[in-house]
């Protein structure tokens, strides 16, 4: 056995530096800040505003619905739809999804172009593409009894820290009208973001031919906690958005309409239960409405059964929809 000084490792001397610069507690400061200050965000656009909020409302549908995702390829997928309601049109559509190849990131890809259409006719159409890193370009369009009745095209430039938007809608060079809305928003900080909109008809059916109306937008918060919120000409719209938990998240909106003369308050939540593949949404607004609607995913079976139902005191009514999706 040998020695205890025989197995024990030297001792490596120690040098210093003494030409090395020394560090002092501002330094260190210095370094901390510069390294917690983040560069700023884009914002996103004007029509993301109060999304977190409005995500968290539930979206009634009435009656019994019956969906079909089927996927043809990796950028191709079709649906079909059918729908059963005593209040609305009942029937049957179609509908198909188109994914392109080109890429400005790994979780999107584009063009998109997307689709439905009914026996009679009717049909929706959207097409979205990026040309560039900045710029994104959406129209949309929708054909009524064979008459265009609505389309709509944006364009939308990204900057580094801000967004512009230029909107043209339902424009008719023979009865010289239409609208022109314009968006810009602006990350001050990395949690407070600003801006303003403009929008602009003119046409026979506008009293005086023409009005434009200014509104200005805000938001602030994070991931966590969002407050946004716009006041403009015709009135105010606020919104909170809260997440609670893994499990719970809550939204408050707040609608004023100056012209009307009333004011709409909701709140709303989700619950999030991923062990049981259950998603749960409800809210209820001072109109006495109250609704909700339950998402539970059929596992192993790729089937998504909903449930929802809206209620009014006041009115006594009642209204019930089940769904389910297949795919």
């Amino acid at each position: 056995m040998g020695s205890a000084g025989a197995s024990s490792k030297p001792i490596q001397d120690t040098k210093f530096d003494l030409q090395a610069p020394i560090k002092t507690m501002a330094d260190d400061q210095n370094e901390s800040k510069s390294s917690s200050k983040k560069p700023l965000e884009n914002p996103g656009t004007m029509e993301e505003l109060h999304k977190k909020c409005k995500d968290v409302m539930p979206v009634f549908f009435e009656g019994a619905k019956l969906m079909v995702n089927k996927g043809l390829s990796n950028h191709f997928q079709v649906s079909h739809t059918i729908n059963l309601c005593s209040a609305s049109p009942s029937g049957y559509r179609f509908g198909a999804t188109y994914v392109g190849t080109k890429q400005f990131s790994p979780s999107e890809a584009f063009p998109v172009i997307l689709g439905d259409i009914d026996p009679s006719g009717n049909l929706n159409a959207n097409i979205i593409h990026q040309f560039s890193p900045n710029i994104r370009c959406k129209f949309a369009s929708q054909i009524q009894q064979s008459k265009m009745t609505a389309a709509q095209l944006t364009t939308d430039y990204r900057g580094q820290d801000f967004t512009a938007s230029m909107t043209v809608g339902n424009p008719n060079l023979i009865n010289n009208s239409g609208v022109f809305v314009t968006h810009y928003l602006q990350s001050v900080t990395n949690k407070l973001s600003l801006g303003a909109e403009l929008a602009y008809q003119y046409g026979p059916a506008v009293p005086g031919g023409e009005i434009a109306i200014v509104s200005a937008a805000g938001r602030y918060g994070d991931e966590n906690s969002v407050w946004s919120g716009t006041l403009g000409m015709t009135g105010i719209h606020l919104c909170y958005y809260q997440k609670a938990s893994e499990q719970l998240q809550i939204g408050v909106e707040l609608e004023t309409s100056f012209r009307m003369q009333e004011s709409t308050a909701t709140i709303g939540y989700q619950v999030d239960l991923p062990k049981a593949d259950l998603v749960f949404r409800g809210m209820a607004d001072t109109n006495w409405n109250i609704a909700a609607v339950l998402e539970k995913k059929l596992q192993p079976l790729p089937f998504t059964f909903a449930l929802c139902g809206l209620m009014n005191h006041q009115k006594n009514s009642f209204r019930l929809g089940v769904g389910l999706i297949i795919g």
